[in-house]
């Protein structure tokens, strides 16, 4: 299904950045439910620190089409796994889509817009756009709230990424940055497994195990139904 929103720009692009980790450019490109792909990781847990008509981001005007000073709908949410907060995420919606074609963002409270967005049939989704986001970008400032710890030692750029879902014509834009926690545990979780891997007898298991992973990931990428971008099958598409 076509969708007539363009995410991308000069900043936003669909292909990651090349100096970004091997792990960055995974989590970047994973299409379907982000937050069933946390929850692979632990509990995941909703909590929304935002909900108010407001006006878009420069950025986001640009690419919805929308005047710079038009109202919008804005949602923004923190995922975190095992109560760590792993991701912040901000939706935007026109103010009159929300109270029309996309007013169930109004009720989700603390349920995740995937909730919305995987079980309707009419949601057409673009490509995935990814970028690194400074210390003057409003995503950026953000996220850094939730980054612990000295605020002054929250690295100078984060990692976001965004797409544009349209139900019926109406767009709704959601924008997920990545905090460092994340990135600390999955590379954990690989240091651990590299050790598990150098353990005498471990070498017939973790072949194993990686052609367990090789094969049928059910959380792995999902093709987006993108406006024109459309994605190898390996990249199977909040």
């Amino acid at each position: 299904m076509p969708i007539r929103f363009d995410p991308a720009d000069a900043h936003w692009r669909v292909a990651p950045l090349p100096t970004f980790s091997a792990a960055q450019k995974d989590w970047l490109t994973r299409g379907g439910s982000l937050t069933a792909h946390l929850r692979a990781l632990g509990t995941v847990a909703v909590r929304v620190t935002r909900e108010a008509v407001a006006l878009p981001w420069p950025d986001e005007a640009a690419a919805l089409g929308l005047a710079p000073r038009a109202p919008v709908w804005v949602r923004e949410v923190v995922l975190s796994v095992d109560d760590v907060p792993f991701v912040a995420a901000h939706s935007v919606t026109p103010r009159a889509a929300s109270v029309g074609i996309w007013q169930a963002t109004r009720r989700l409270r603390t349920r995740p817009l995937a909730e919305l967005l995987y079980s309707d049939s009419s949601v057409a989704r673009s490509s995935l756009v990814s970028r690194r986001v400074g210390e003057r970008h409003a995503l950026y400032r953000l996220a850094a709230r939730e980054i612990g710890g000295d605020a002054r030692q929250a690295p100078h750029a984060l990692v976001a990424r965004r797409s544009v879902f349209e139900r019926h014509g109406a767009p709704l834009m959601v924008t997920e940055c990545m905090l460092p926690a994340l990135w600390a545990h999955l590379h954990a979780l690989d240091a651990a497994a590299r050790t598990r891997s150098d353990a005498p007898g471990a070498g017939a298991a973790h072949m194993a195990h990686g052609r367990m992973r090789e094969h049928g990931r059910p959380l792995d990428h999902t093709a987006s139904r993108a406006h024109g971008v459309q994605r190898s099958a390996d990249e199977r598409s909040r």
